[in-house]
C-alpha cells in the first residue's frame, strides 16, 4: 500500500473540462523594478499602521514605532516585574565577571567591560523589540577589537590612542548598524550563512581559548598575533616563566565551572547553579588570593579599578587621527558580527516564545546603543548568546530585566569595585574559557557533514582561516 499520494486515482466527475489559464501580460520594467525592491525592503510594509490616522495618533505611533517600550510599558504588570527581577538579578552576576573578562581580552582597561553593562542595556530596553535578549560585551567581538586594532598600535605602548581608537570603532560600528536598519538593508546579514557562523564562531572561540593560556601559565609577554602557531610558539619558547601557582588555581577553577555547566544541562531548572559560578569563582579566586597573598606569589591579579559612573567619552573620540580608516574598517566588521549574533540569538528565543522581532528594528536599537556607548566610555555591545540563554532560563517577560541588570551592575561602580582589587587573572581566563567551549558547535558541524558536504567546506574554511591565518582572513574564505 503506498503511503503517499503519488498512485491515488482521483474519482472521475463524469466531465471533463479543459481549464486555460491566461498567460499574465508583461509587466513594464519600472513597475516590475518597483515591486521587486518593495518586496526587499519592505516586505512586511511598516508604514501600514500609519494610513488613514490622525496626525496625533500618527505621532504616536511612530515614537512607539521607535521606543517599543511605550507600546507594552503600559500594560506592564507586579508579576512581570517579579520575574524580570529575578532574571536582572542573574544575568547581572554573570555580566560583572564576563564584563570584566571581555574588556582584558580586548587589551582595553577591565573597568570598561562594567561600563558597557551599564548604558547600553539601558538603551537597548528603550528600543529593542526582544523581550530575552540581555546586552553586553562579547568575546568575539573583544578579540576582534584585540586583533584589528592591536595590528595597527600596541595597546601597552600606546594605551591612550589604543582606548580612543576602540570608542571610535564603537561609534561606526553603530552608526553602520543604523544606517543599515534605516535603509532596510537586514538581508544584508543574511549572507552570513548559518555554515560561515558555526565555522566563523567555532574558529573565534578556539582562538579566544589559545589565548588565555598567557593568564592561565601568568606569563608577563605574549604574542600580538591570533593565530595557533604564534600562540604556540610564544607559549613553549617560554617554559621557563611558567607559574604552577596560576596553572594549578586555573584548572580548579575551569574544572569548577565546567561542573556546574553540566550540572545545569543535566537539570535545566537548576541553571542558575552555572549562571552564579563566574560569580562565585571571582569570590572565591579573592578571598584566596587576599588570605594567602598569592599576588606576591606570582599570580596576577587586577588591581585598582574606578570608582564612579561612565565618564563621557564624547570628546575623546579622535575624527582626525591618521586611524581615522583602521577604526571604521573595524566599525564595520565588529559591526556586521555584532548584528549576526545578536539578531540569530533573538531570533531564536522569540521562536521558542512565539513573538516577531523585526530584524531592522533590531539593527537601529543596536546601532542607537553602541553610538550611546562610544559617548560614554563602553565599547562594542551586542547580544551575546550565554547571557541570553541565562535570562531566558530565568524567566524574564521584557527587556526590564536589562534595566535590572543595568542598576545592579551602577551599584557595582559606585560601591563595589574596590572589592575586584585582588581578583587573580587566571581566574578571568577560566572564566572566558569555559563560556568559549559552548560556542564550538561540534554537533553542528557534523550535521552540515551528514546534510551538504558544500556547506561543511565553508564551514571548515571559516574555521581553518580563524585558527591559522586570523579572524578577517577567516570571514572572507567563507564569505
Amino acid at each position: 500500500m503506498s503511503t503517499g499520494n503519488g498512485d491515488y486515482k482521483y474519482p472521475a466527475t463524469g466531465v471533463e473540462c479543459a481549464h486555460h489559464v491566461a498567460v499574465p501580460p508583461p509587466q513594464p520594467f519600472t513597475k516590475s523594478l518597483k515591486t521587486s525592491l518593495k518586496e526587499t525592503f519592505f516586505p512586511d510594509d511598516p508604514l501600514r499602521q500609519f494610513r488613514n490616522q490622525p496626525a496625533s495618533r500618527k505621532f504616536i505611533l511612530g515614537l512607539q514605532y521607535l521606543f517599543p517600550i511605550l507600546e507594552w510599558g503600559p500594560r506592564y504588570s507586579f508579576q512581570f516585574l517579579k520575574a524580570d527581577l529575578i532574571s536582572g538579578i542573574t544575568i547581572a552576576s554573570l555580566a560583572i565577571p564576563q564584563g570584566i573578562s571581555y574588556a582584558k581580552l580586548a587589551n582595553l582597561p577591565p573597568i570598561l567591560g562594567l561600563y558597557s553593562s551599564f548604558v547600553p542595556p539601558l538603551v537597548y530596553a528603550m528600543m529593542g523589540s526582544s523581550r530575552d535578549l540581555a546586552v553586553g560585551t562579547v568575546a568575539v567581538g573583544s578579540l576582534l577589537i584585540a586583533s584589528m586594532l592591536g595590528s595597527e598600535v600596541k595597546a601597552n605602548e600606546h594605551p591612550q590612542t589604543y582606548l580612543h581608537l576602540a570608542f571610535l570603532a564603537t561609534f561606526f560600528a553603530g552608526v553602520f548598524q543604523v544606517s543599515l536598519g534605516l535603509l532596510r538593508l537586514g538581508f544584508v546579514v543574511d549572507f552570513l550563512s548559518h555554515a560561515t557562523i558555526v565555522g566563523f564562531m567555532g574558529g573565534a572561540a578556539t582562538v579566544v581559548c589559545l589565548q588565555q593560556l598567557k593568564g592561565i601559565l601568568g606569563l608577563d609577554h605574549f604574542t600580538h598575533g591570533t593565530d595557533i602557531v604564534s600562540v604556540m610558539r610564544s607559549v613553549f619558547t617560554q617554559t621557563h616563566q611558567w607559574r604552577w601557582e596560576s596553572g594549578v588555581l586555573g584548572c580548579c577553577f575551569l574544572f569548577f565551572l565546567m561542573l556546574t555547566k553540566y550540572f545545569s544541562k543535566r537539570r535545566p531548572k537548576l541553571f542558575w547553579v552555572s549562571a552564579m559560578a563566574p560569580l562565585t569563582s571571582v569570590i572565591l579566586g579573592s578571598l584566596l588570593v587576599y588570605l594567602t597573598h598569592a599576588e606576591r606569589h606570582g599570580v596576577q591579579v587586577i588591581g585598582n579599578l574606578k570608582k564612579g559612573l561612565n565618564p563621557p567619552s564624547l570628546s575623546e573620540l579622535p575624527f582626525g587621527s591618521p586611524y581615522l580608516s583602521t577604526a571604521i574598517k573595524i566599525g564595520i566588521v565588529t559591526g556586521i558580527i555584532a548584528l549576526a549574533e545578536g539578531i540569530a540569538v533573538g531570533r531564536s528565543f522569540a521562536m521558542f516564545k512565539n513573538y516577531h522581532i523585526d530584524g531592522n528594528k533590531e539593527m537601529i536599537a543596536f546601532g542607537m546603543m553602541n553610538i550611546a556607548g562610544s559617548c560614554t566610555s563602553c565599547y562594542l555591545t551586542t547580544g551575546p548568546f550565554s547571557r541570553s540563554a541565562v535570562n531566558f532560563n530565568a524567566g524574564c517577560k521584557t527587556a526590564v530585566s536589562n534595566i535590572v541588570m543595568a542598576m545592579a551592575v551602577m551599584i557595582t561602580l559606585l560601591f563595589l569595585t574596590p572589592l575586584f582589587h585582588y581578583t587573580p587573572l587566571v581566574v578571568l581566563s577560566s572564566i572566558i574559557i569555559a563560556a568559549m567551549l559552548g560556542l564550538i558547535d561540534y554537533d553542528a558541524a557534523i550535521h552540515l557533514w551528514k546534510v551538504d558536504k558544500f556547506d561543511f567546506i565553508v564551514c571548515m574554511a571559516a574555521y581553518i582561516g580563524v585558527v591559522f591565518g586570523s579572524v578577517e582572513i577567516g570571514l572572507v574564505l567563507a564569505v
